[in-house]
């Protein structure tokens, strides 16, 4: 008998569900790694969550008292979610990884000079997800050349499409 396989030949891992992307941050900064967090959310933010009422634009990471802290998101309040509790859109939420992970991020914030921003928020096997990058600012040249990159490979798919 053969095995059943994806189309794409691919492992069964779960992809993740997106919630809300970061798109200002690939823009603004280079990122040197990844990381997945978890959340500590209140029971009106995870409803907010499942509805789509997130932005990270705004939002950066920071590192005190060896605990991560997600500061700015914004999650939007359901009317019929939180009829009993005052929701504060914008509070501090804590960021869940590894001591190892935090011992890592905060040698490379401390002493390497790197920032760390949310690159978006996610659905992994039902807990929500914050991916978080391990950036360098970009300075103003260097975004100038990622556009003329992109609009070049814009332009390259069009001359392409149109030969064949």
């Amino acid at each position: 008998m053969k095995d059943k396989k994806n189309k794409a030949g691919a492992d069964d891992k779960p992809q993740p569900r997106i919630i809300a992307l970061n798109k200002r941050a690939r823009h603004e900064y280079f990122i040197e790694a990844t990381h997945e967090a978890g959340l500590a959310l209140l029971g009106w933010e995870v409803k907010s969550l499942r509805a789509g009422r997130a932005q990270i634009t705004e939002a950066y990471v920071i590192l005190k008292n060896r605990e991560a802290f997600l500061i700015g998101a914004h999650f939007t309040a359901l009317k019929q979610a939180s009829t009993h509790v005052n929701p504060e859109p914008t509070r501090t939420r804590k960021l869940l990884l590894h001591e190892r992970e935090l011992s890592q991020l905060i040698g490379k914030v401390e002493r390497a000079g790197y920032t760390l921003v949310p690159l978006d928020l996610h659905w992994t096997r039902g807990r929500a997800k914050v991916q978080i990058g391990l950036a360098k600012g970009k300075k103003q040249h260097d975004k100038r050349d990622d556009i003329k990159q992109k609009d070049w490979e814009r332009d390259k798919a069009r001359i392409l499409r149109s030969r064949g």
